[in-house]
C-alpha cells in the first residue's frame, strides 16, 4: 500500500533521515517508535508532502507521492492527524468535524461520518455544540482523530496521539485506534509510548537518529532486548 525506499531528508544542513526503508500493507497497523528527535514525524511529513521531498522513493498504491501536492495526497486517501491536535479552537465540535470533509468526494458521506465519529467517541456527541478550545486535551485528541476520519482515509497517519494524555486516556485512545483499524482503515502510527503502540501493532520499526535499527512484529519488538533496555526500562 505504502512503500518508502531509501528515504533521506534534511532541514537545510541538518540531516534527519538516512536511507529509511518502510512498508505498510493494507489492513495493518504499522508503528514507528523512537525517542524524541529521532525523525519519526519527519517521515509522516514526507508522506503527506508537508515538506519538500527528500531523496529516495515514496509510493502509495502505485502513485509517486513525491510528484504530488499535499491536497492531492489527501485526495488519494492519505490523511494525517498532526501532533498537538491542531483543532480549530473557535469552532464547535460539529464544525471541526465538517472541516474534515473538505475533499469533494467525501462530502456526500459527511453526515454518516459525523454519526460514525459520535459512535467511536461518545464524549464528542455530548459536546457537539461546545467550542473545541474549551475541551480537555483528551477530548481534543479524540476530535482530531475523528476529524481525520471525516475524509474517508484509506491510510490514516497518526502523529503522537497519546502525547500529554493521562495514562487512562492513553489506554482508551489506543483501544479506539485498534477499533478504527478493525473497521477497515490502515494506520501508520508514530509514537513515543513504545509499550502501548507495539502492543497493538501488526508490525513496527525502531528509529534512532534518523535510521531504522530494528523492525519486526509488535510482539517481537516488545520482546527484543534492545527495545526493553532503551525504551521500556527493563
Amino acid at each position: 500500500m505504502l512503500k518508502l525506499e531509501k528515504l533521506s531528508f534534511a532541514y537545510g544542513d541538518l540531516k534527519v533521515l538516512w536511507d529509511v526503508d518502510l512498508e505498510v500493507k493494507q489492513g495493518e497497523i504499522v508503528t514507528v517508535v523512537g525517542a524524541n528527535g529521532a525523525g519519526k514525524s519527519t517521515i509522516l511529513k514526507n508522506v503527506s508532502r508537508l515538506v519538500k521531498p527528500g531523496h529516495g522513493h515514496i509510493t502509495f498504491q502505485g502513485h509517486d507521492l513525491r510528484k504530488l501536492a499535499s491536497h492531492e495526497v489527501v485526495e488519494l486517501g492519505i490523511v494525517q492527524v498532526p501532533e498537538g491536535r491542531r483543532i480549530f479552537p473557535e469552532m464547535t465540535v460539529v464544525e471541526n468535524l465538517r472541516m474534515g470533509s473538505f475533499v469533494k468526494s467525501t462530502r456526500k458521506d459527511r453526515e454518516r461520518n459525523i454519526e460514525r465519529a459520535f459512535t467511536l467517541f461518545p464524549r464528542l456527541k455530548e459536546r457537539a455544540k461546545q467550542l473545541g478550545g474549551t475541551m480537555s486535551g483528551g477530548e481534543q485528541q479524540m476530535l482530531a482523530i475523528a476529524r481525520g476520519l471525516m475524509a474517508n482515509p484509506k491510510l490514516l497517519l497518526l502523529d503522537e496521539p497519546s502525547l500529554g494524555l493521562s495514562p487512562l486516556l492513553v489506554k482508551s485512545i489506543f483501544e479506539i485506534i485498534k477499533e478504527i483499524n478493525r473497521q477497515g482503515t490502515t494506520i501508520l502510527l508514530v509514537e513515543q509510548n513504545v509499550y502501548q503502540s507495539l502492543r497493538i501493532s501488526t508490525r513496527a520499526y525502531v528509529l534512532e537518529t534518523g535510521r531504522v535499527v530494528l523492525s519486526g512484529t509488535g510482539a517481537e519488538l516488545l520482546d527484543n532486548a534492545h527495545v526493553k533496555k532503551a525504551f521500556l526500562g527493563m
